[in-house]
């Protein structure tokens, strides 16, 4: 893959990092602010466990100690790409900067359980709909 291929898949990757950051941390706003403004949206199951599943994989990363595979994708494209930092478009830098902090790792591992557990709250708070089964209509 040539050196340009690569950093352009870097940012795509870079971009749906950011995406599933906003999925995770406005949709506990929008759970929470909707719960209170009575939007029914707020209560569909697969939104709900799409969400929980989301926050929930990244606690258990934090606490196992690993790195989210975005990450180290975006690293490893951006290696082969030739950069030796995200230098990639002016985009992507300030993605970078906006979505990663200089911390020590028991920081986000509390401040990530300290979020699931917000998103459990969210969860009795404002119960999902329960899934209902799709039958089929009777003719």
């Amino acid at each position: 893959m040539s050196a340009n291929a690569c950093s352009m898949l870097a940012d795509f990757v870079l971009f749906t990092h950011v995406g599933f950051v906003v999925f995770v941390v406005g949709g506990l706003v929008a759970i929470v602010g909707g719960g209170f403004a009575g939007w029914r949206w707020i209560r569909h199951p697969w939104f709900r466990a799409a969400h929980l599943a989301g926050i929930g994989w990244v606690v258990v990363q934090a606490w196992l100690g690993g790195v989210c595979p975005l990450t180290i994708w975006e690293q490893t494209l951006r290696a082969q790409a030739g950069d030796a930092t995200y230098a990639g478009t002016f985009i992507a830098h300030w993605l970078q900067i906006v979505l990663f902090y200089d911390a020590p790792p028991w920081v986000f591992t509390v401040g990530y359980t300290l979020f699931g557990l917000a998103v459990i709250g969210s969860w009795l708070k404002f119960r999902p709909r329960p899934f209902r089964a799709v039958l089929p209509k009777a003719e």
